[in-house]
């Protein structure tokens, strides 16, 4: 039997799988790839919307239209991370309750180029019918973006189409990020029927990973230096640059400190609950930022939007700086609303994912005669507890990186801590909605037990 003949029967046999999980992990996975596609095209057609403009002519006052491209193709970067994420995260998902019929179908004799097939036409053609979704949702959305104004004039259809050809790049970028991913992961299930069982330790991480909030505030207090010489553009490049460099930063030393949190909620825990949370984020510190690393990047944008929103209230602004600054409030609160619906899937499509890993562990503490309302309740806490340390992080970096430049007192003006509040907020209980989604998967784990 070749190996497209072996997937196709493998798919039959999926198709007639009532495990509600089973079917669950598709639809996340799926739902993880339509919104890394969606999201990604959007960025895109308003990147494109800013360079038809600067194409066409189009100038506010003294303002060079160049730098809306700048300041455009600056908040496509900053969401470049959270869509790799995601995008790599919906692969995970996908295969992650395959591994076990791979090893399974090792066991029996299949080769491992079959297995390779298998686990590569399954991913792609998640990431496919995902992709198509995403280009179905863009083409949604479009007249809502559509609603927003920048350079004094509302954007329109036109601006924002990116055209077929993008369209089937989007497609094809995404599905070949799925077969990446599953390729990658491969290693698992091909070298030995049995490899898939091997259960490895992660590493340490080292304290020198908080050397990065030294040379983030070194590299701020020099950008300021240097930006008091530069004018226009280059001031954009130089403050664009020591942002980029607080937000890498702060997935330098992130997982640092969710180690350390970790290792102290299990060392303080009073319920088996906080105790598990806190064993599973030391072990695996890693993960755990993975799974709240876009709430830390939409915090740091939510910082950054709400200092711009001060000085877009400003009364002795001259009207082309009046309209520079609304448009780059605008910008930052689109580019913190995309930033929280990144990361408030990927919390729930990484949970589910984590669970399903750890789905013989899950099975085993509820034989041992654990309380299902106990685990559910250490399975939020693994993503409130990471969740409450990001928060921390990235209010902490974006201190870091912009006291040097505008001094303390900006984070006093009740403006700038209204914004930044109601922003972190939302976007924390976005990421929760996200997680308490997979106690739909738990329960479907543990199904047949109650039976």
């Amino acid at each position: 039997m070749s190996a497209t003949q072996l997937w196709l029967l493998l798919r039959r046999y999926a198709r007639n799988d009532s495990s509600t999980s089973a079917r669950l992990t598709s639809v996340l996975a799926v739902i993880a790839f339509a919104a890394t596609s969606a999201v990604s095209l959007v960025v895109v057609g308003g990147l494109m919307a800013f360079i038809h403009r600067w194409q066409d002519g189009l100038k506010v006052g003294n303002n060079d239209p160049k730098l809306y491209v700048m300041l455009a193709g600056f908040a496509t970067l900053l969401l470049l991370v959270p869509l790799a994420t995601l995008g790599a995260a919906a692969a995970r998902l996908s295969m992650a309750r395959r591994d076990a019929r791979l090893a399974a179908l090792r066991l029996a004799g299949a080769t491992s180029w079959q297995v390779s097939v298998i686990t590569l036409l399954d991913a792609g053609v998640q990431a496919v019918i995902g992709s198509v979704i995403g280009v179905a949702g863009y083409l949604a959305v479009l007249p809502l973006v559509a609603q927003l104004s920048f350079e004094g004039r509302q954007l329109s259809l036109a601006e924002l189409w990116v055209g077929f050809p993008i369209l089937a790049a989007t497609v094809l970028g995404v599905a070949a990020v799925g077969v990446l991913s599953a390729a990658s992961s491969l290693q698992r299930v091909r070298i030995t029927p049995l490899g898939v069982a091997a259960r490895v330790s992660p590493p340490k991480l080292s304290i020198f990973r908080l050397t990065g909030l030294l040379v983030a505030a070194a590299g701020a207090f020099l950008s300021v230096q240097v930006m008091g010489s530069l004018v226009g553009l280059f001031v954009v490049l130089v403050f664009g640059g020591f942002v980029a460099l607080g937000i890498g930063v702060l997935n330098l030393i992130g997982p640092f400190v969710l180690q350390i949190v970790g290792r102290i909620t299990a060392s303080q825990a009073r319920s088996a609950a906080t105790l598990l949370a806190g064993r599973r984020i030391a072990d695996n510190p890693k993960a755990a930022w993975r799974s709240v690393g876009g709430v830390a990047i939409a915090t740091f944008i939510a910082g950054i939007t709400s200092l711009v929103g001060l000085f877009a209230d400003a009364a002795d602004n001259e009207p082309d700086v009046q309209v520079l600054m609304t448009d780059l409030t605008t910008g930052g609160l689109l580019t913190l609303v995309i930033a929280g619906v990144l990361a408030a899937v990927s919390t729930g499509v990484m949970q589910a994912g984590r669970l399903i890993d750890q789905r013989q562990e899950y099975r085993n503490l509820v034989l041992a005669g654990s309380d299902t309302k106990t685990l559910d309740r250490a399975r939020l806490r693994e993503t409130s507890i990471p969740l409450i340390a990001a928060l921390g992080t990235a209010t902490a970096s974006v201190l870091v990186v912009m006291v040097p430049a505008i001094g303390a007192s900006a984070f006093a003006e009740p403006t700038v801590a209204m914004i930044f509040i109601a922003s972190v907020l939302t976007t924390a209980a976005m990421v929760m909605a996200g997680a308490a989604a997979t106690g739909f998967v738990a329960r479907g784990l543990t199904a047949d037990l109650a039976q």
